[in-house]
């Protein structure tokens, strides 16, 4: 009996709960006496069958063979009897008898101490992890990702739930690559595909199966765009999520086959997200939420590692969809918010969310903790860190985000919060910049005491689908700020000649917006050094906002003044530049920033927005 089991001889397939015989007529208590007294129990192979059973055609489909060599025979038990000590659980795979086609079967455990509490099928203290492209862009990096993955695991006693973005730059080779099929009539994805083999020569991993299946269908639908001569919003969506598809494919067979991880890859359409059918910038369909939860209690056991696609969806027709540049926060927000996560963790290349941009100011820190809306006011209005959707589920089903460095994994990032949770005391909590706005003063003196006047503003401006950022409105008049790539001269000749029966209108461009995220208790407190500060800089506000959530206080002044603004206000709240904390006075520093932003670096930036 022993002999059967022996790599070298034949091969063996070892059963799991539900089968009750193999080819070797082994039962599964002799199974089981074999598995207790031999330790090369998990075996991987870098070679993949062509096909494989099931919907998922990736590698978490796929089971080890032990028709290998016996180099890489003896390169796996090595590698198994190191897992042997790790408290991870491991599944044991299994080979049915009565089909060809290989099919993974979760079994028993060695390390019971291990195993995640809660009920078959739930999901329970389970974290969700999303990761950018540049977290992901090279093998080295996905090394790295791995080991935060498995660091996760270690601390949760749980597989947390990946989120996986493109690749580097993929997404936008892609979109080249389908642009030079349109104009160009040129169907190459070289740099695509050479960036997908190389991350799976360096892992170990075997492109041929793995990897060129999605990129046989890319150059098929780059072919087609060639004679087509048709590149629409749902052509262009379909063609960048092989960037997702070819991520997460490639970092779960990773997990799998190097790491000794039970990874899936799934993509995000098959586990559940369904939006409407506005291509290139979907919306979450509700029924989403009860589509992700059914999905993991049938597929997706306490188990699995799911390693999911950021930023892509279906509607409701089977076309593929995206969610807009920046999706795959909204992709893990809305998962974590389905499953009831105890977190949802976005790892980015910052040190989490800072007190104010820090390529403008370099001093500037990381804020340990924010609400909800301090947050969606800062991606509204310049910072990057968050998609500015991405907080709603999480708001909603009151699921906490914590930003982290996929970089410097020590640092503690910011984690958001509820309002209530939030610790409220200081001032003010971040500053953000969004420059190269225009300033629109509409003034008339024919409506006084009349009504609907800002009704028909609002609605020439909503013809020419321009959306506002700030506005100040008095009786007569009103002063609002629109993006200056969005209003061109064009539209600001129509614009000026349909409201010239009612209003005069005057355009100024090179302006910029200051956002004070702030504590609404102190907003007197806050405008009166805010004004103060900006008075000593010699500095003219031409605009003051503070919107209805009473977080944001908008200030609008001249795109070449905005540097030396927000440097001086960052000294004056946060007190954190070099100079303060030697002794220096908040004025002195400031005086010196300002001087600083005067010279070409400020005008520089200026020009650049």
């Amino acid at each position: 009996m022993h002999s059967a089991l022996q790599p070298a001889a034949q091969p063996c397939f070892i059963l799991a709960p539900g089968l009750t015989s193999n080819r070797n007529g082994l039962t599964r208590a002799s199974c089981a006496h074999e598995l207790r007294r031999a330790p090369c129990v998990w075996l991987a192979r870098r070679r993949f069958p062509r096909q494989t059973a099931g919907p998922q055609h990736d590698a978490s489909c796929l089971v080890p063979s032990f028709h290998r060599q016996e180099l890489h025979r003896q390169r796996v038990v090595a590698l198994s009897r190191r897992r042997t000590k790790r408290t991870a659980p491991l599944d044991i795979v299994a080979e049915r008898s009565d089909s060809g086609n290989a099919q993974a079967v979760s079994g028993t455990q060695f390390q019971q101490e291990a195993t995640p509490t809660g009920a078959p099928g739930k999901v329970y203290d389970r974290v969700v992890c999303k990761f950018g492209g540049s977290s992901v862009a090279d093998a080295e990096r996905m090394r790295e990702v791995a080991r935060l993955v498995r660091r996760q695991i270690e601390l949760s006693r749980q597989y947390p739930v990946v989120v996986l973005s493109a690749m580097g730059s993929t997404t936008n080779d892609l979109i080249a690559a389908g642009d030079a099929a349109l104009y160009e009539g040129i169907v190459d994805s070289t740099v695509v595909r050479n960036r997908a083999y190389a991350v799976c020569d360096a892992l170990g991993l075997d492109r041929e199966a793995l990897v060129d299946p999605l990129l046989m269908q890319l150059d098929q639908l780059l072919m087609g765009v060639k004679f087509i001569r048709e590149l629409s919003p749902r052509t262009r969506d379909y063609l960048v999520s092989f960037g997702e598809r070819l991520s997460v494919r490639i970092f779960a067979a990773h997990l799998l086959y190097n790491e000794g991880l039970p990874a899936r890859a799934f993509d995000a359409f098959d586990v559940g997200f369904r939006t409407d059918s506005n291509f290139q910038n979907a919306e979450i369909l509700e029924e989403t939420y009860d589509l992700i939860r059914s999905f993991f209690e049938r597929v997706v056991s306490n188990q699995t590692l799911a390693v999911i696609t950021g930023f892509i969806a279906k509607d409701n027709e089977g076309h593929v969809t995206t969610l807009g540049r920046g999706g795959s926060d909204l992709t893990a927000t809305t998962l974590g918010a389905a499953l009831g996560a105890t977190e949802v963790q976005v790892w980015k290349d910052v040190d989490g969310i800072m007190t104010t941009d820090p390529r403008l100011v370099p001093n500037a820190i990381p804020v340990a903790e924010m609400s909800f809306e301090e947050a969606a006011e800062l991606a509204y209005f310049g910072a990057k860190v968050l998609h500015p959707v991405a907080m709603q589920p999480a708001l909603r089903f009151n699921i906490p985000v914590r930003v982290k460095n996929s970089y410097n994994p020590e640092a503690p990032g910011t984690v958001i919060l509820r309002r209530e949770s939030a610790t409220m005391d200081r001032p003010v909590t971040a500053l953000s910049v969004k420059r190269g706005v225009q300033l629109v003063d509409i003034v008339s003196t024919r409506m006084v005491g009349a009504y609907g006047f800002l009704a028909r503003v609002f609605a020439c401006f909503a013809t020419h689908q321009l959306s506002v950022d700030v506005i100040a409105t008095s009786e007569v008049s009103l002063s609002l700020t629109l993006d200056a790539n969005a209003c061109d001269m064009t539209r600001q000749q129509r614009i000026i000649k349909e409201l010239q029966q009612i209003a005069q209108v005057s355009f100024s461009s090179g302006r910029a917006i200051i956002s004070i995220i702030s504590n609404v208790r102190r907003s007197s407190e806050i405008l009166a050094r805010a004004m103060k500060v900006l008075h000593e800089q010699n500095i003219e506000v031409q605009m003051i906002s503070q919107g209805a959530s009473k977080f944001n206080i908008s200030l609008v002044v001249h795109n070449d003044e905005a540097i030396t603004a927000v440097r001086a206000l960052h000294d004056e709240f946060f007190h954190c530049s070099p100079s303060a904390s030697n002794g220096t006075s908040t004025s002195a520093t400031a005086a010196a920033a300002a001087a600083a932003a005067a010279n070409a670096d400020g005008v520089r930036v200026a020009g650049a927005a």
